[in-house]
């Protein structure tokens, strides 16, 4: 274990020595230099609702900060090493949605999920739940009469926004004939997913992550889609088969199919019932 005072060269030989008010001036720069690294990873974490990634990238930095200041075979540019490429892992992780973060920086962006999450009111999204979950069933019940194929996400507010933007931003009220519409054949969003938040139909035509599991030949892209966004985001799925007209739906990666429409609305009680719950009300 290193004594106080090779702790504190360790501190020192995190920064690049300069004499006299130059050197003061340099370590004000390098300290900004990192501040500014940590401060672009956990803002990419935090806005792509990958949070969850902020708690292994602190603890990570954490734990190296410890080893290299008690531990005598590590020196400050092992740290320095590790951090950067600790930082540039995650921010490689996200590379498209930083750099579309950088280049939107000023600009007007369109009311996302959180967004519509401040504007709505909870407990006009309680008093209406069945009206909505009526709407839901009936298209999905007219879908599946008709073969037509459907993918709707029941989102919390916490995809990534990389989803949301790659389809057609709605905030539109539900309805059954938006929801049947929006999937007919040859129209321009039918082949997406369509994304329902709360009360409102907050986008359609969005492209979701697939599953890399094995399933049955039966599962196509679009059931792979349905289950893969399960995966990565706290949300759950309805999938109608465009071959066979069977509803299904996901949670957590697990699909139940054959879902009638009692069990449809009972999942989708579920999914509102958690909803007012994070607003503080009740169903």
């Amino acid at each position: 274990m290193k004594s106080p005072q090779e702790v504190w060269s360790t501190i020192k030989g995190l920064f690049v020595p300069f004499p006299g008010a130059v050197g003061v001036v340099m370590y004000v720069i390098e300290a900004l230099f990192f501040a500014v690294i940590v401060y672009m990873v956990l803002r990419t974490l935090w806005e792509n609702n990958a949070r969850r990634f902020i708690f292994v990238y602190l603890i990570l930095l954490a734990v190296a900060a410890v080893i290299t200041l008690f531990a005598k075979p590590i020196n400050a540019t092992a740290f320095i090493v590790f951090f950067l490429i600790l930082s540039l892992f995650f921010l490689f992780l996200f590379n498209v949605e930083l750099k579309r973060s950088i280049w939107n920086t000023g600009k007007h962006k369109p009311a996302t999920a959180s967004s519509a999450a401040a504007m709505r009111s909870a407990s006009s999204v309680t008093a209406r739940a069945d009206e909505y979950i009526g709407a839901i069933v009936k298209a999905v019940q007219n879908l599946s009469k008709n073969d037509i194929g459907a993918l709707i996400v029941l989102s919390n507010g916490n995809l990534p926004k990389a989803i949301i933007e790659s389809g057609v931003t709605l905030n539109a009220r539900i309805s059954s004939q938006l929801i049947e519409g929006i999937f007919i054949p040859k129209a321009p969003l039918h082949d997406g997913a369509m994304v329902i938040f709360g009360d409102v139909i907050e986008a359609a035509g969005c492209f979701l992550p697939l599953t890399q599991k094995d399933f049955p030949k039966e599962y196509g892209t679009r059931h792979r889609a349905g289950i893969g966004v399960t995966e990565v985001a706290d949300v759950s799925t309805i999938i109608v088969s465009e071959e066979t007209g069977i509803v299904s739906f996901v949670k957590r990666g697990e699909i139940t199919r054959f879902v009638d429409s009692e069990g449809l609305k009972r999942f989708l009680k579920e999914y509102y019932w958690k909803e007012f719950n994070g607003e503080g009300k009740k169903q």
